[in-house]
C-alpha cells in the first residue's frame, strides 16, 4: 500500500468519529425559550382568616385555571469532561388567567401570573457515540410567584361581595427536573442546539386577597396557592475552549519487500479515559499481527501512553491497561505472548506536547513496534 493510499484510507475511517459529540469541558453558556403550562391552582384561605365573601357561597376556596403561556431560561455552567455539568440558571415564566371558579366559573376574570427566580442545577450528558446527546438534570433554588391583578366579580344575585382581587407575590424554595437532547453543530466546535422539557415547582406561596363589597369596603385575607409549571424549551448552548478533532495519524506504510525490513510502527488510538478497543483499533492490531509473521519479527514492543488530563499516577495505570488490551488482542490473533514486551509510559512521552490537564487525542495511544 502506498503512503498516499494509507492517508486516504485513514481519513475516510476517521470521518464518522469527527461527527460524534465531545463531552463539555470547561465554561459554557446557554439560553432557551418556549411554551409553559401552569397547572390549575387551588387558592385556599389561610388558617382561620375571613372567607372570600358570601358572593361565593359557603366555599372558602377558589380554583384558578390558566391559558397557555411562555417562558425562558439563561444559564452559566461548567462541564467536567466526563458528562457531568453544573450550572446556575435564571428563569422567567408567564401565563394569563383563564378563569377562577368556586364550584362554578366566576365572571369578570382578568390578570396574569408570573414565576421568576434563580436555580442551581446538576446535569449529566449520555455520550452514546451518536450525533445527538441525551441529558437529564435536577435543580433547586428560589423563585417568586406573582399574581398581577387577578380579579373576579361576584356572581349575579349575590350582593355580599362585588369583587375579589389578588395582586401580590412571594418567593419560595423551588425545585425542578430536566430532560433534554443536545444537537452539536460539527462546523462550530462547542456549539449545540437543545430541546428540553422542564418541570418547575415551588412550596405554596402565601398572598393577600382583597374582597370588596358594593360599597367599596375591603376585607383582606391571606390565601395559599400552588405553583407547578411544565415547560418545553428550544435553545442554544456554547461551550468555550472545546478541542478541535485532530487529523488522524496514518499507519506507517510497510517498506518494499526487496528492501531490508526496518522497524515498523503501528499507532492504536483510544477514546478519552477508555482502554477498550474500537473497531478501527482492532483493524490496526490485526494488520500488525499479520505483518509480524510476514516479516518474521523477532520482537514486538507494545507501549501504552495517555494524555495529560488527570493525575500522573492515574494516567500511568490507564496507559498500562491500554497496552495490556492491545497485547491481549495480538495474542488472540495468534502472536506468541513470549514475543511481546509490554511497557507503560503514562503521560511522560506525548506525541503532541501540551500543558498539564489538556486533552489531546493523539496522546491517547498504544505504539506497536515490530523489530
Amino acid at each position: 500500500m502506498s503512503l498516499k493510499k494509507a492517508l486516504l484510507a485513514a481519513t475516510v475511517l476517521a470521518l464518522p468519529l469527527a461527527a460524534q459529540a465531545q463531552p463539555v469541558t470547561g465554561v459554557y453558556v446557554g439560553a432557551g425559550a418556549g411554551y409553559n403550562y401552569l397547572q390549575d391552582s387551588d387558592i385556599t384561605v389561610d388558617g382561620n382568616g375571613p372567607s372570600l365573601g358570601t358572593a361565593y357561597g359557603p366555599r372558602r376556596d377558589l380554583t384558578a385555571e390558566f391559558e397557555n403561556g411562555w417562558g425562558g431560561v439563561v444559564s452559566l455552567g461548567y462541564g467536567f469532561g466526563n458528562g457531568l455539568r453544573a450550572e446556575v440558571e435564571g428563569n422567567y415564566r408567564e401565563n394569563e388567567v383563564d378563569q377562577l371558579s368556586a364550584g362554578a366559573a366566576l365572571p369578570g376574570i382578568g390578570g396574569k401570573v408570573r414565576t421568576y427566580g434563580a436555580m442551581v442545577n446538576a446535569l449529566y450528558d449520555f455520550h452514546l457515540g451518536l450525533p445527538v446527546v441525551p441529558y437529564i438534570g435536577a435543580g433547586v433554588g428560589y423563585v417568586w410567584h406573582d399574581y398581577d391583578t387577578v380579579r373576579s366579580r361576584a356572581t349575579p344575585g349575590n350582593a355580599g361581595v362585588n369583587s375579589v382581587t389578588i395582586d401580590d407575590d412571594e418567593g419560595k424554595f423551588a425545585f425542578q427536573g430536566i430532560a433534554g437532547l443536545a444537537f452539536p453543530i460539527s462546523a462550530v466546535p462547542g456549539l449545540a442546539l437543545t430541546a428540553e422539557y422542564r418541570f418547575l415547582g415551588s412550596l405554596d406561596p402565601e398572598m393577600e386577597a382583597v374582597s370588596r363589597t358594593a360599597t367599596g369596603a375591603a376585607v383582606r385575607t391571606k390565601v395559599e396557592t400552588e405553583n407547578y409549571n411544565h415547560s418545553a424549551f428550544i435553545g442554544i448552548r456554547y461551550a468555550f475552549n472545546q478541542p478541535v478533532p485532530p487529523a488522524p495519524v496514518p499507519v506507517v506504510a510497510p517498506a518494499p519487500a526487496a528492501a531490508p525490513a526496518p522497524a515498523r510502527t503501528y499507532l492504536v488510538f483510544f477514546d478519552f479515559d477508555r482502554a477498550d478497543l474500537t473497531d478501527r483499533a482492532r483493524q490496526i492490531i490485526a494488520e500488525a499481527a499479520q505483518n509480524s509473521s510476514r516479516v518474521q519479527a523477532t520482537r514486538i514492543e507494545v507501549a501504552g501512553h495517555a494524555d495529560r488530563a488527570g493525575t500522573p499516577q492515574y494516567n500511568q495505570r490507564l496507559s498500562q491497561r491500554r497496552a495490556d488490551a492491545v497485547a491481549a488482542e495480538l495474542v488472540r490473533l495468534g502472536v506468541a505472548r513470549s514475543a511481546i514486551t509490554v511497557q507503560a509510559f503514562g503521560e511522560s512521552r506525548p506525541l503532541v506536547p501540551t500543558a498539564d490537564g489538556v486533552r489531546e487525542p493523539q496522546n491517547r495511544r498504544v505504539e506497536i513496534v515490530l523489530r
